[in-house]
């Protein structure tokens, strides 16, 4: 299961729960504002440039070595295996979490405990992910460092530039 059926499942899971939300939340809240998230989001994008499955996608431009190649190789692997896991068990929980709540009877404890349980399945799966980078920049010369940290500053300032044509109004 990849993470984009995961979060549409995840996103179906919990829409009783949305039902249930008369109000909505206060302008720039993350859970109401799509460009919240972003905002949220751009600093993890930044470590995230670092991961192997990217770095590894970069090779030729990064001009990586076959050592370097096969380090980042290994340490994909090894994140993809254990990141599919944590997908796999947050999938499990939201199916459970859906399963509560189409219940004639609401329960919110079993809703709750199975919504902790995904999220903290998420939580190991976005962990792994940043620690996989982690690991994958110490095996970067400094100049490919540079380089993929150039990447990482042009997209955040993308993602400003868009933010700002979105919402022209508000400030930076």
């Amino acid at each position: 299961m990849n993470r984009k059926s995961l979060l549409t499942l995840v996103v179906l899971g919990t829409a009783p729960l949305t039902a249930q939300e008369p109000t909505t939340p206060p302008p720039g809240h993350m859970m109401g504002d799509p460009m919240g998230m972003q905002q949220l989001m751009a600093p993890m994008m930044a470590v995230l440039a670092y991961t192997p499955q990217h770095l590894l996608a970069h090779k030729d431009a990064l001009a990586l070595t076959s050592d370097q190649v096969a380090k980042l190789t290994s340490l994909r692997d090894a994140t993809k295996t254990a990141q599919e896991a944590a997908l796999a068990d947050a999938a499990n929980h939201v199916r459970e979490l859906r399963a509560a709540a189409d219940a004639p009877t609401p329960d919110t404890a079993a809703w709750k405990v199975h919504f902790q349980a995904a999220h903290s399945a998420m939580g190991k799966a976005h962990w792994l992910a940043l620690a996989s980078a982690a690991q994958a920049k110490t095996v970067l010369t400094a100049d490919q460092r540079s380089k993929v940290k150039m990447w990482a500053d042009s997209m955040a300032t993308w993602m400003q530039q868009h933010r700002h044509m979105m919402r022209p109004g508000e400030s930076q």
